[in-house]
């Protein structure tokens, strides 16, 4: 997500997005490296496991500047770009899926094409999102722990 002065607004987009793809039937989490190094700004698995991939951008200098997110797509086989409402949509990239968002909530302005990603590369992505997941849910759990 974004760094400055940009962070809330960024982490509404990511709370309005994750709020999306529970609505439609995704296991969101937010901010997963990739096997490349990349770090998704969200990451989502779906009920048949379908991965998704979601780059959030609140400022246009920052899109403009992004030559990294093609090395996103051979890791998803659904990639969005996720904008807040003010945000000039002209400037996505058109061959990828586009979500707008706030923090209550977003919409798929566009879907994204989809990929078919090889079965050993969507086995390794399942277990790594599988993983992060269950040791963040430890963290949470462990701090939540009176002894």
């Amino acid at each position: 997500m974004q760094n400055g002065c940009s962070c809330e607004n960024a982490l509404g987009v990511a709370r309005g997005v994750s709020r999306l793809l529970i609505q439609e039937g995704y296991s969101p989490i937010l901010e997963f490296t990739l096997a490349n190094g990349r770090r998704l700004d969200v990451a989502a698995l779906g009920p048949d496991g379908t991965m998704v991939g979601v780059e959030i951008k609140v400022a246009l200098a920052d899109l403009k500047g992004d030559t990294k997110w093609p090395e996103y797509l051979e890791f998803c086989e659904l990639f969005y770009f996720a904008i807040p409402p003010d945000f000039p949509d002209e400037y996505v990239p058109p061959e990828t899926g586009l979500i707008v968002a706030d923090r209550y909530g977003g919409a798929i302005v566009r879907p994204s094409p989809k990929t078919v990603l090889h079965p050993s590369r969507r086995k390794a992505v399942t277990l790594s999102f599988a993983r992060v997941a269950a040791e963040r849910l430890s963290q949470i759990l462990a701090a939540t722990q009176t002894l």
